[in-house]
């Protein structure tokens, strides 16, 4: 083996010996700049491992002199925030409907934690905005069908609809044709008695002649949750169907499958997951979106006056609200 250095003969650079097709390596050295970096981050990264958790262990890992956790500062960040928002969340719980339509900056701090439980929740389904989609019934309009005042939205919310919860909003919507209690040609008469009724009768042009047909049909198997003239009824959960408004679909396909098949959705209750104020806020923000309606305002108790003197008592006459719950 000889020992004499090869050199590159342009460079005259050593060589590692290495030789292919006639190209041969050259044994050029690290510059010193990268070499002293190599070797900081070897020191940094041994000091690291000291001072930090680094090396996974059996059962845990090895917790570092610092004791450093990131789970514990977010769980610290994320209490200060709770504490620090507890006050006005209590505030929002315990706030009647009329206090909390006297109260601006409650108001505000009841539509931004709304509007972050919404999309962290609820948009999922309902999509942005309460826009909805199939099967998943749109909240920015002002079409509800157990109820859109603040009190009746936030029951909604805390109860679930056929979500398990002891007081969950109920509605049955039966499978006339799956369950064989009504044949092809019925479903098929009723459905277009349905559109004939609804605001979809001119966009679906309904053939009159087949209507007649299922209006007596309607009359005795669906006038009793939705009412002889279809306008619904909220105390069942039954829509109205005098509207253009179908949570599955406003196609006469769509329209005869729900009759058919009787579809019925879930919404989960919120009440095991949220407090009183989270759920406040929710229900808040869900009434602003654009079609919530008012509460119940109890009429003022009558105050009976003293005849003046000299003109008789007739019969007076009492004023009260009317409200939609």
């Amino acid at each position: 083996m000889s020992d004499k250095i090869d050199r590159d003969d342009v460079s005259g650079t050593e060589t590692t010996g290495h030789e292919w097709d006639g190209i041969k390596e050259l044994d050029t050295p690290l510059p010193r700049w990268w070499l002293y970096i190599f070797y900081a981050s070897i020191v940094a990264a041994v000091i690291y491992w000291v001072l930090m958790p680094a090396w996974p262990l059996a059962n845990g890992y090895t917790r570092g002199l610092l004791n450093w956790s990131d789970r514990r500062i977010v769980a610290a960040e994320v209490h200060a925030l709770e504490a620090s928002r507890a006050p006005m969340f209590n505030r929002l719980a315990q706030a009647s409907t009329a206090d909390l339509a006297r109260d601006p900056e409650l108001q505000e701090f009841a539509r931004a934690a709304g509007e972050s439980a919404f999309g962290d929740n609820c948009q999922t389904c309902h999509g942005a905005g309460g826009a909805g989609s199939t099967g998943y019934p749109v909240l920015a309009d002002d079409v509800w069908l157990w109820g859109g005042s603040l009190d009746e939205i936030e029951h909604t919310i805390r109860v679930g609809i056929r979500s398990g919860h002891p007081d969950a909003r109920i509605s049955q919507m039966p499978a006339f044709g799956r369950d064989h209690m009504l044949t092809v040609d019925q479903i098929g008469n009723v459905t277009e008695y349905v559109i004939s009724m609804s605001a979809a009768r001119e966009r679906l042009q309904a053939d009159a002649r087949v209507a007649a047909l299922g209006a007596q049909i309607y009359q005795e198997q669906c006038a009793v949750c939705h009412g002889a003239t279809g306008a619904g009824d909220r105390v069942v959960g039954a829509p109205s169907l005098l509207d253009d408004v179908w949570l599955y679909g406003g196609s006469r396909e769509e329209i005869r499958r729900q009759i058919d098949l009787g579809r019925n959705g879930v919404m989960p209750t919120w009440e095991r997951r949220f407090d009183d104020g989270t759920i406040r806020a929710l229900a808040y923000y869900v009434h602003q979106m654009g079609g919530g309606e008012p509460d119940v305002v109890a009429p003022a108790p009558a105050q009976t006056a003293a005849p003046a003197p000299g003109i008789d008592q007739g019969q007076g006459s009492g004023a009260g609200a009317d409200a939609t719950p």
